[in-house]
């Protein structure tokens, strides 16, 4: 169906803006008048002739003026600048040089008609696939680099995404709700962006980091089925994956046990996968987050390629090598093929481990030599039969190389799981056509933070302990497990979530656990603790980052390129400078202190 909008022209006769778009005209469309209207991508002049690339949403149609036909509209037409605004009337006729790379490379327009709708300053980059133009200049006039394919592409399948979801949910009975976006501020999480109160002096509003609180309340509600997709939050270090404002699809359930929301929501990203890229997912396998640190070092495995860990603390004890004897863990990782590394390599892997994002002291290798002989730059410690033992352990054939690292057991996992990565990545096995997902469960409910001296959440205070640990709140805390979640996609957290507290009694205990004094508790969380007063159903729930699925879909590194107008590194919008400074009129209102140095600018 044409897309109809209309132009008065000088004469007040009234034509359409366009009757196809830049997309869509093909062989089938020969000898039609058409109207179209769009942007100058580029022109280009052969003798007599002038060819016009026109672009809109939808693609690029050919345009010919031709000097013989009409010598007053080409040179109208010679004067277009990249990004002009035009108007053309034509007939489609079939291209000489057809061009395949196009949708529309079979056919091209003879422009009998040319109106300039608006001119252009010529662009600070070039507007195509290729750009020119670096991260920052593309973010300062980000509504230029939305017209490119592949950002254009990317909020595409942003869209598709989203509507798929809200189809999948809807089919089951979820109910989307709005939860507000002004609240109070958490003590738990991630920094709140916080927004004064101009009519209530000293009061703060918080921007929320998820719509958790709320969503709860809506179960409590009866709402037994909810979904949002929602912006959420959250005032902390930036990196490739997060940005300050984000958005969620955030889910809650009723009358639900942990399988429920596995089985449904695994079933949601079946379909999204299947929905948008046709490729058929098989059952998510189940990875105890124990197992998840043993085998990969973190919460968030990578899987789409082996090399899990081989520890070797027992193998390594008593040889007079100190910095084994001394550690509490000694562990490797097997990268089959690589013997071959030249000195150069193995110091650019010892360079890359000593970072201080990941904070190793020094790595140890052995390698397995063609010929069957081991060597290691450990040797003058260890025999050839211990390193044999090292060896038939980590199952390495010749030609494989070992990688060791050592230390306290968290730290060096964590470390060890960046040096894999690190290496998978070297070796091409993170692929980003392939897709390998799972969900990683029983996580530990609470940790340790030794600076403040309390246990804080995991995930947070309403996650459910596994009913079988809850008399362990009191004696062991740190060993008691949550009924709680995560859906890893190649290494990233895509989703996460848990069974809720939905007893009274048992959130005052949690409480009390992470340190709240009662009054602390009611403060906070009163309204819930309340409201589970008045018959709150069994609950829990999920959300997915939809900016993170988008990307993943996308084989982007970064989530910004599918987000319309994202954040810098730095948390700044460099397009509209947010955020800025306020005038000191606004200040007195909201009730603030205007510092001398604002008074000077």
């Amino acid at each position: 169906m044409p897309l109809n909008y209309y132009l008065c022209s000088q004469n007040t006769q009234k034509i359409m803006y366009r009757t196809k778009t830049c997309g869509e005209l093909r062989i089938e469309n020969l000898n039609e008048k058409v109207v179209l209207a769009g942007w100058v991508q580029k022109s280009r002049k052969f003798g007599g002739m002038l060819f016009v690339d026109l672009r809109d949403r939808y693609g690029i149609t050919q345009l010919v003026f031709n000097r013989e036909i009409n010598a007053a509209l080409q040179d109208s037409a010679e004067q277009l600048g990249r990004e002009w605004v035009i108007q053309v009337q034509g007939v489609v006729t079939e291209r000489e040089n057809k061009n395949p790379n196009l949708a529309t490379g079979d056919v091209e327009i003879i422009v009998s008609e040319l109106q300039v709708l608006n001119p252009a300053e010529t662009p600070p980059f070039t507007i195509e696939d290729e750009s020119d133009g670096g991260d920052d200049i593309r973010m300062k006039y980000r509504y230029l680099d939305l017209r490119r394919n592949p950002v254009k592409r990317n909020l595409e399948l942003r869209h598709q995404m989203a509507f798929a979801v809200r189809q999948y949910l809807n089919e089951r009975h979820f109910l989307e709700v709005e939860t507000p976006v002004l609240v109070s501020s958490t003590p738990e999480g991630a920094r709140d962006f916080v927004v004064p109160s101009r009519l209530h002096q000293g009061h703060f509003y918080a921007l929320p980091q998820s719509p958790q609180l709320f969503k709860q309340l809506l179960m409590v509600s009866g709402f037994d089925r909810y979904f949002q997709i929602v912006k959420c939050f959250r005032d902390e270090d930036l990196r490739a994956d997060r940005q300050p404002e984000f958005t969620q699809i955030d889910c809650e359930m009723s009358f639900i046990e942990q399988e429920d929301v596995l089985h449904l929501f695994e079933g949601l990203i079946k379909y999204l996968f299947k929905t948008i890229k046709n490729i058929d997912i098989p059952a998510l396998p189940r990875m105890p987050y124990s197992d998840a640190m043993r085998l990969y070092g973190s919460d968030k495995p990578d899987t789409r390629f082996g090399m899990t860990f081989v520890e070797l603390k027992d193998l390594t004890q008593g040889k007079g090598f100190g910095v084994f004897d001394n550690a509490e863990y000694v562990g490797a990782i097997c990268v089959k093929g690589c013997a071959g590394y030249t000195r150069k390599q193995l110091d650019e892997l010892t360079e890359f481990v000593r970072r201080p994002q990941i904070g190793a002291a020094g790595l140890i290798y052995l390698r397995y030599e063609q010929d069957g002989a081991l060597k290691s730059s450990v040797d003058k410690f260890y025999s050839q039969d211990d390193l044999q033992k090292w060896a038939d352990r980590a199952e390495m054939k010749s030609g494989d190389l070992l990688l060791v690292l050592c230390g306290s057991t968290e730290k060096t996992q964590k470390q060890l799981g960046e040096l894999r990565l690190e290496m998978g990545a070297r070796l091409g096995l993170r692929d980003k056509n392939r897709f390998s997902c799972l969900w990683v469960v029983d996580f530990p409910l609470l940790e340790y933070d030794e600076e403040a001296g309390r246990f804080f959440a995991k995930h947070h205070p309403f996650t459910s302990p596994k009913p079988e640990d809850i008399p362990l709140l009191d004696s062991r805390p740190a060993d008691v497990r949550a009924n709680a979640y995560d859906m890893v996609i190649n290494g990233v957290e895509v989703g996460g979530g848990s069974i809720r507290i939905h007893n009274s009694d048992l959130q005052k205990k949690m409480f009390t656990t992470l340190g709240f004094t009662a009054e602390q508790a009611q403060a906070q969380f009163g309204f819930l603790m309340n409201a589970f007063k008045y018959g709150a159903p069994p609950h829990g729930g999920i959300a997915f980052g939809l900016d993170r699925l988008v990307s993943l879909f996308a084989g982007l590194d970064s989530i910004r390129d599918c987000i319309a107008f994202p954040k810098n590194n730095a948390g700044k919008d460099v397009m509209i400078d947010a955020p800025s400074p306020i005038s000191k009129e606004q200040m007195d209102e909201l009730h603030l202190a205007f510092s001398a140095e604002q008074q000077n600018q």
